[in-house]
């Protein structure tokens, strides 16, 4: 048996153990994200993160995706850990670093007036990867790629690729209702332009400070939605021309919004909500007579 904690990040729910309390194998974890995230025999989810101690920052994350692959990286997974880390006292600041196959990750959060609960996290994503080697991505290595044309079943779209600790492809649309998520989807995540597949993004720019947004993510399909994707899709339009940095931005995804703000300096700062679902205990398979 195991403790877990259920936490969506504007709909974009995974199952997090605390590694302070629980010891997994190392040759399990694929496995056991599979068996968390189904919906019918698990609990179901868009996958699995551990939180653990950390010899470099204050806390470890690590993420999998419901199809049991490690993600570098993933904003609202980061949102829900910097939430439950704070309130279970496993960090006692309320500025942070965690440590994730990305890189070490800032976090700060917003207390209620009681100063019981997290309010709203904000989250330093660092600064986006532009460099197709970077991403990573076919082609000349030290090129970016801002609106270049890729095909697909006979379409050509325009593409702005880019990492924020894992890689993404923005697309910018005229209307996001009819955006080709589901189409397009699942075909760009595993071209072979991308050597490890990416998260798919298509943008409508609304008024100004706004866009709409949706993601076909990697290993995980559509999903409420994505902090990492929000973030790469407002540097996208910057570099695009259809924002501006060190203005705030809200996107609009399908599980509510975020605030997104790429900073002079270079970073982008990401700020939103988390909240728990539920807590309780997991039977695993073997265990279940």
């Amino acid at each position: 048996m195991m403790k877990f904690t259920k936490m969506h990040g504007l709909g974009n729910s995974y199952i997090y153990i605390n590694l302070f309390e629980e010891s997994l194998k190392e040759e399990d974890l694929s496995e056991l994200a599979i068996e968390l995230s189904d919906k019918n025999t698990g609990i179901g989810s868009d996958g699995m993160i551990l939180i653990g101690p950390s010899n470099n920052q204050d806390i470890q994350m690590r993420v999998f995706n419901a199809d049991g692959s490690e993600a570098k990286n993933c904003g609202n997974g980061l949102r829900c850990v910097a939430k439950l880390a704070f309130e279970k006292n496993l960090v006692i600041k309320k500025e942070f670093t965690v440590e994730t196959l990305g890189g070490p990750v800032k976090a700060s959060v917003e207390l209620s007036e009681d100063g019981q609960q997290v309010k709203l996290i904000s989250v330093d994503m660092g600064p986006p990867r532009l460099l197709k080697k970077d991403v990573p991505m076919e082609g000349k290595p030290d090129s970016k790629t801002i609106e270049e044309a890729v095909e697909v079943s006979g379409t050509t779209y325009y593409m702005t690729a880019l990492s924020m600790g894992n890689p993404h492809a923005v697309f910018f649309v005229d209307e996001i209702e009819t955006a080709p998520v589901e189409r397009v989807g699942p075909i760009l995540e595993k071209h072979n332009m991308f050597p490890e597949s990416a998260n798919i993004e298509f943008v409508e720019m609304a008024a100004e400070g706004n866009m709409h947004f949706r993601v076909w993510e990697r290993g995980s399909g559509v999903t409420q939605a994505c902090g990492t994707g929000a973030c790469a899709a407002v540097a996208a339009a910057i570099l695009t021309g259809r924002a501006q940095k060190d203005i705030d931005v809200t996107v609009h995804l399908l599980g509510g919004d975020l605030r997104i703000r790429w900073e002079e300096d270079g970073n982008i700062w990401m700020t939103g909500p988390a909240e728990i679902i539920c807590e309780g205990v997991y039977i695993r398979k073997e265990q279940r007579k």
